[in-house]
């Protein structure tokens, strides 16, 4: 596992990750050096359009080969959250094109988006994604598309965590996470 910060403060090192889908055990807090909570939300940006082209090629998370896995908390600064809505979605979508390159990675990259400001946690975004290995490529492209785009510029803290997760069970998938952390043992 590796953590890198992008912009703004890190986070500390940790030799591993847990991820928790629904509610954290009550002892999951014990001797972590951090926790990130989110959760799936309704879509904010996405049209309908959009959203039927997300629907037919995203292929979800939990794919058995899918083994290389990406963290990305962000947070963006006040102007962000001081514009409206609809000027939110022309940054977002029509000058920076960040659902396009979404589509354009999928089947590729899966991903989850967790909402976490009214959390009050230290980022307003955890998006998760999960990749083969030899498609990690693609998923730089996305990076570099996103990076480089006119809502980046309202990003002010981005940490990138990569690892390679375990093949998941079929008992471990589910569709909300509540609670995101290193691991104590640095074993997963």
């Amino acid at each position: 596992m590796s953590i890198r910060s992008v912009v703004g403060p890190g986070l500390p090192p940790a030799g591993g990750l847990t991820v928790f889908e629904g509610q954290a055990p009550v002892d999951a807090a014990a001797d972590v050096a951090w926790s990130l909570r989110g959760v799936v939300s309704n879509e904010r940006y996405v049209n309908r359009a959009e959203r039927a082209q997300l629907e037919a090629r995203q292929q979800g998370l939990g794919r058995p080969d899918s083994t290389a896995a990406v963290l990305i908390p962000i947070r963006k600064a006040a102007r962000w959250w001081q514009l409206t809505q609809d000027e939110r979605r022309d940054i977002f979508e029509e000058r920076s094109h960040h659902i396009r390159i979404g589509i354009d990675a999928l089947p590729a990259v899966a991903r989850r988006l967790h909402h976490s400001r009214d959390l009050g946690g230290p980022f307003d975004f955890l998006t998760w994604f999960e990749f083969v290995p030899a498609q990690v490529e693609v998923f730089e492209e996305v990076l570099a598309g996103l990076r480089a785009s006119v809502e980046w510029t309202y990003v002010e803290r981005e940490v990138e965590i990569r690892l390679t997760r375990p093949r998941p069970s079929r008992a471990s998938r589910s569709s909300t996470i509540s609670k995101i952390g290193p691991t104590r043992s640095g074993d997963r």
